[in-house]
Protein backbone atom coordinates (compact mmCIF):
# COMPACT_ATOMS: atom_id res chain seq x y z
CA UNK A 1 0.00 0.00 0.00
CA UNK A 2 3.05 2.26 0.89
CA UNK A 3 4.31 1.53 -2.13
CA UNK A 4 1.72 2.04 -4.56
CA UNK A 5 0.77 5.58 -2.59
CA UNK A 6 4.68 6.39 -3.50
CA UNK A 7 4.34 5.43 -6.75
CA UNK A 8 1.08 7.60 -7.00
CA UNK A 9 3.16 10.56 -5.52
CA UNK A 10 6.39 10.50 -7.30
CA UNK A 11 5.49 12.15 -10.33
CA UNK A 12 4.38 15.04 -8.68
CA UNK A 13 7.26 15.12 -6.62
CA UNK A 14 9.40 15.31 -9.91
CA UNK A 15 7.35 17.95 -11.02
CA UNK A 16 8.29 19.94 -8.22
CA UNK A 17 10.92 22.57 -8.62
CA UNK A 18 13.21 23.16 -5.45
CA UNK A 19 15.13 25.92 -5.08
CA UNK A 20 18.36 26.63 -3.06
CA UNK A 21 19.54 30.13 -2.15
CA UNK A 22 21.63 31.76 1.00
CA UNK A 23 20.47 34.70 2.67
CA UNK A 24 22.93 37.57 4.01
CA UNK A 25 24.04 35.43 7.49
CA UNK A 26 24.70 32.76 4.82
CA UNK A 27 22.23 30.49 6.07
CA UNK A 28 20.99 28.02 3.25
CA UNK A 29 17.68 27.53 2.63
CA UNK A 30 15.33 25.59 0.02
CA UNK A 31 12.08 26.25 -1.25
CA UNK A 32 9.34 25.79 -3.86
CA UNK A 33 9.49 29.71 -5.21
CA UNK A 34 12.90 31.38 -5.37
CA UNK A 35 13.28 33.50 -2.55
CA UNK A 36 16.06 35.37 -3.14
CA UNK A 37 17.78 36.69 -6.22
CA UNK A 38 20.72 34.13 -6.98
CA UNK A 39 18.62 31.41 -5.93
CA UNK A 40 19.60 28.29 -8.16
CA UNK A 41 17.00 25.15 -9.03
CA UNK A 42 18.28 22.13 -7.72
CA UNK A 43 17.76 18.55 -9.47
CA UNK A 44 16.35 16.09 -7.27
CA UNK A 45 16.23 12.92 -7.81
CA UNK A 46 14.06 10.06 -5.87
CA UNK A 47 15.80 7.55 -3.94
CA UNK A 48 15.48 4.07 -4.68
CA UNK A 49 15.26 1.54 -2.10
CA UNK A 50 16.51 -1.99 -2.41
CA UNK A 51 14.59 -4.22 -0.86
CA UNK A 52 16.69 -7.68 0.54
CA UNK A 53 15.55 -11.48 -0.35
CA UNK A 54 13.57 -11.73 3.00
CA UNK A 55 11.15 -8.66 2.44
CA UNK A 56 10.64 -9.72 -1.51
CA UNK A 57 9.53 -13.05 -0.18
CA UNK A 58 7.19 -11.28 2.89
CA UNK A 59 5.77 -9.09 0.42
CA UNK A 60 4.93 -11.85 -2.26
CA UNK A 61 3.45 -14.10 0.66
CA UNK A 62 1.64 -11.16 1.78
CA UNK A 63 0.54 -10.54 -1.74
CA UNK A 64 -0.44 -13.97 -1.91
CA UNK A 65 -2.92 -14.18 1.36
CA UNK A 66 -4.53 -11.42 -0.10
CA UNK A 67 -5.59 -12.45 -3.50
CA UNK A 68 -6.54 -16.22 -1.68
CA UNK A 69 -8.49 -13.62 0.34
CA UNK A 70 -10.04 -11.91 -2.34
CA UNK A 71 -10.50 -15.08 -4.05
CA UNK A 72 -12.40 -16.86 -1.09
CA UNK A 73 -14.61 -13.33 -0.96
CA UNK A 74 -15.22 -14.01 -4.91
CA UNK A 75 -16.63 -17.34 -4.05
CA UNK A 76 -18.29 -16.46 -1.15
CA UNK A 77 -19.99 -13.88 -3.35
CA UNK A 78 -21.03 -16.27 -5.78
CA UNK A 79 -22.72 -18.55 -3.80
CA UNK A 80 -24.56 -16.15 -1.87
CA UNK A 81 -25.64 -15.02 -5.09
CA UNK A 82 -26.70 -18.17 -6.33
CA UNK A 83 -28.47 -19.10 -3.38
CA UNK A 84 -30.80 -15.49 -3.14
CA UNK A 85 -31.37 -16.74 -6.85
CA UNK A 86 -32.32 -19.93 -6.05
CA UNK A 87 -34.65 -18.43 -3.18
CA UNK A 88 -36.14 -15.93 -5.00
CA UNK A 89 -36.89 -18.96 -7.55
CA UNK A 90 -38.67 -20.84 -4.76
CA UNK A 91 -40.42 -18.03 -3.71
CA UNK A 92 -41.89 -17.40 -7.51
CA UNK A 93 -43.22 -20.71 -7.75
CA UNK A 94 -44.64 -20.51 -4.10
CA UNK A 95 -46.33 -17.06 -5.31
CA UNK A 96 -47.28 -18.39 -8.49
CA UNK A 97 -48.37 -21.92 -6.83
CA UNK A 98 -50.26 -19.63 -4.13
CA UNK A 99 -51.72 -17.36 -7.08
CA UNK A 100 -53.76 -20.76 -9.15
CA UNK A 101 -55.93 -21.53 -5.82
CA UNK A 102 -58.15 -18.28 -5.93
CA UNK A 103 -61.23 -18.56 -4.24
CA UNK A 104 -64.18 -20.92 -5.58
CA UNK A 105 -63.14 -22.71 -7.70
CA UNK A 106 -63.03 -27.01 -7.60
CA UNK A 107 -59.58 -28.89 -7.14
CA UNK A 108 -58.74 -32.01 -8.39
CA UNK A 109 -56.10 -34.80 -8.93
CA UNK A 110 -55.68 -37.39 -11.62
CA UNK A 111 -55.25 -40.45 -10.11
CA UNK A 112 -53.24 -43.65 -11.70
CA UNK A 113 -56.41 -44.83 -13.07
CA UNK A 114 -57.42 -41.71 -14.61
CA UNK A 115 -60.21 -40.84 -12.33
CA UNK A 116 -60.61 -37.20 -11.03
CA UNK A 117 -60.21 -36.90 -7.06
CA UNK A 118 -61.46 -33.77 -6.33
CA UNK A 119 -60.48 -31.61 -3.28
CA UNK A 120 -62.51 -30.59 -0.38
CA UNK A 121 -63.18 -26.67 0.83
CA UNK A 122 -61.05 -27.65 3.45
CA UNK A 123 -58.43 -29.30 2.10
CA UNK A 124 -58.17 -26.52 -0.48
CA UNK A 125 -58.15 -23.95 2.60
CA UNK A 126 -55.91 -26.13 4.07
CA UNK A 127 -53.40 -26.07 1.27
CA UNK A 128 -53.74 -22.28 0.64
CA UNK A 129 -53.16 -21.51 4.38
CA UNK A 130 -49.95 -23.87 3.95
CA UNK A 131 -48.91 -21.73 0.91
CA UNK A 132 -48.86 -18.62 2.40
CA UNK A 133 -47.03 -19.59 5.69
CA UNK A 134 -43.98 -21.02 3.27
CA UNK A 135 -44.54 -17.89 1.49
CA UNK A 136 -44.08 -15.39 4.45
CA UNK A 137 -41.17 -17.82 6.23
CA UNK A 138 -39.70 -17.94 2.91
CA UNK A 139 -39.76 -14.93 1.34
CA UNK A 140 -40.34 -12.00 3.91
Amino acid sequence: MRILLCLLLLPGLAAAEIYRWTDANGQVHFGQRPAAAGAEKVEVKPQVVERDQLTREREERTTRFYDARREEQAQASAVAAQHQAKRAEECRELRRQLASIPEGRSYYRTEADGQRSFYTDEQVDTARQQLQSRVSERCS
